[in-house]
This record gives structure tokens, sequence and C-alpha cells, in this order.
């Protein structure tokens, strides 16, 4: 590589296209000979990638978001990433699309338009809510979270909502990109998402349970109920009544250096979480463990069944009125743990 190529792979992330090596002074047969030699490797027809950068790419949303840079790099009209290419390349938590593709917003075309892998959209966007991200422009938290409601529906919209007022997004910014979605297909899946999103999630799985024990028909649960007494605070991810529903994890348990969030021995973490639960229910309420697997296919049927089951319990034996717990409530709002996130990818280096 000359130092052309290198200046402009360190501006695109490690990429560079076959045209743009060949303008910046490379010859057809050195290019074909990086390629044959396995120095470089074809992220996308006509797009290169050092072989070790792309090797170093150790998640499903790095190699995504190399992809979507690579498209990006094909498309010779002005265009910004939109969709969950946007939140990929943001750090969004968003459920994946079944059928991965690139997507980007295109001022000026009629329609959308799915050309070799890449879905063009039509939906206009203001110069505000385009954002640059690792030198690559995009569409912003909120407008990213609702196009992809309007795109995949309520639950995906809901999840990606959360997500962005967790990232720092607001209520206002998302009524602001929603207005002007007034007369767009499936402007009321986005009414629905603004309405019920919530900033007091901490994850994915939190939203999927809140939409889960919504479906139980009792109400819409309230996220992070906090009680304490005796030196101790316990805040329980979801509260309908008396009766709470916690989310598990496995990831809860694995130790932080294989991956996981636990800081201590797996029994450790385990005897913690039961004399938490103790703790909770010694205030006469009564607790829904959720995994998953229960918020998704035939385990959502039987765990809905059970839930309902042990919620109705609570409610015959303590009934449904917290006012009591009043005095047990902390002062203040659970506190957030801010995670300075870098860059999606790792930088490339010559």
């Amino acid at each position: 590589m000359n130092a052309r190529v290198v200046a402009l792979m360190s501006a695109q992330g490690g990429l560079v296209t076959r045209r743009q090596a060949m303008e910046a002074g490379m010859a057809g047969h050195q290019v074909d000979s990086l390629l044959r030699s396995g120095s470089w490797v074809a992220v996308r027809r006509g797009v290169y990638a050092e072989k070790a950068y792309v090797d170093a790419l150790t998640t499903d949303v790095q190699r995504r978001v190399l992809a979507d840079r690579a498209a990006s790099l094909r498309v010779d009209a002005p265009h910004v990433l939109s969709h969950h290419s946007s939140a990929h390349l943001q750090q969004l938590e968003v459920l994946h699309e079944r059928k991965p593709i690139t997507h980007v917003g295109r001022p000026g075309i009629v329609g959308s338009h799915l050309r070799h892998g890449v879905k063009h959209h039509l939906a206009p966007y203001r110069g505000e809510q385009v954002v640059l991200v690792d030198g690559f422009p995009a569409l912003d938290l909120a407008r990213t979270s609702l196009d992809i409601a309007r795109e995949h529906g309520y639950l995906q919209g809901l999840v990606a909502a959360d997500s962005a007022l967790r990232a720092g997004a607001t209520r206002v910014d998302l009524s602001v990109a929603a207005a002007a979605m007034r007369h767009w297909p499936y402007v009321t899946v986005v009414d629905d998402v603004v309405a019920s999103t919530s900033p007091l999630t901490d994850s994915v799985a939190e939203t999927l349970g809140r939409d889960f024990v919504s479906e139980l028909g009792y109400g819409v649960p309230q996220p992070q109920f906090g009680l304490t007494a005796d030196g101790r605070t316990a805040w329980c991810d979801l509260r309908l009544g008396r009766h709470f529903f916690e989310i598990d994890s496995k990831l809860k348990l694995r130790p932080a250096h294989a991956g996981g969030l636990s800081l201590k021995p797996p029994e450790e973490t385990l005897w913690d979480e039961k004399l938490r639960q103790d703790f909770v229910t010694g205030f006469k309420t009564g607790v829904s463990r959720l995994t998953w697997n229960d918020f998704f296919g035939r385990g959502r049927t039987t765990a809905l069944e059970r839930c309902r089951r042990e919620f109705l319990d609570t409610c015959s034996r303590f009934g449904t009125d917290v006012s009591d717990l009043a005095q047990f409530r902390p002062r203040g709002p659970k506190p957030r743990v801010v995670v300075q996130r870098g860059p999606v990818l790792p930088r490339w280096s010559p």
C-alpha cells in the first residue's frame, strides 16, 4: 500500500474501495495480489479491508457495522445511515433483524428500494437530525428508533426507543421526530411507541418484560420500584400491585472477566439474590422471575399463564394497595450507571 491508500483507509475505518485504491496509485494487479495472498479480504464486492483487522472483530454488531460502512462506500449518491445501520453504529441496544441488511436514507428518491442488500429509504429528514459518528453520517437516536418502529413494528420500536432514552435522547426528541411523521405510513405504531416508552429500563430484557407484564391485562407495570429498610435497599424491575417481576440472566452470575456482570463468585451472587428476594417478600409481596426465553414463542404463552397465576395469588393474599409501602420507599430515583462507550469498531492502524 502506498501512503495515499493508507490515508484513505485511516479516514474510512480500515476500508478502501477498488476504485479508490487505483485512483490513489495502486495498479489492479497489486490489489489482486493482496487479495490472493490473504492480506486483504473483500468485506463487500469492491470494498476491502486488511484480514487481520476483520479477524480482530469479535461481535456480530462490529461485523455488521463494518459491512454497513462498506455498503455506504458503494453508494455514490448523498445519504445517511438509518434504521438498524444507524442503531448499531451508535451502539443502541436493539433487537436484531431476521435478515440483516444495510439501511440508508436518501433524499429525493421515490419510495423505498432494496438493491444488493442495501435498502434505500425515501423518508425525508432534517439537517439537524444528522449526526456524524466515527466519520459516517447517521440519523440521530430519536429518529433512528422511530424509523425502526415503522419498519419492524411496535416491539422492535419500543426496544429501540427505550434504548435511545438510556443513551441520552429525551421524550421531547421522540415527540418532535414523531410530529414530522404525521402523514407517513405506520405512524400509529410510532404514536404507540412514544406513548409507551420509558427512560427507567436498564436493558432490552427489561423492556421486553414490561411489554410482557402489560399483556397480562392488569395494567402497565411500574419499572424500578425501590424498597429500603434496616440499611438495605432493593430495586425491583417491575411492579404490578404488590407483585414484582424480576428479569434474570446468566450474565448476572457469570464473572466479569468471563464476559458477565458479576464481580463476585457465582455462588455469592446467587446467595445475595436469595437474600434480596427474602427482603422484598418480607413486605407481604409476591415475586415472579422471568428469563429471555419467556418472552418469545411457546415459552411466552406458558410464562403468561404462570405469571397470571402467581400475580392473582399475591392479590388474593395481600391485595393490590401499596400505600403502606410509602414509608419504605427510597427518597430519590434509582442511581443510574452511565456507561462511557468508545467507538464501536477498534481503530485501524497500518
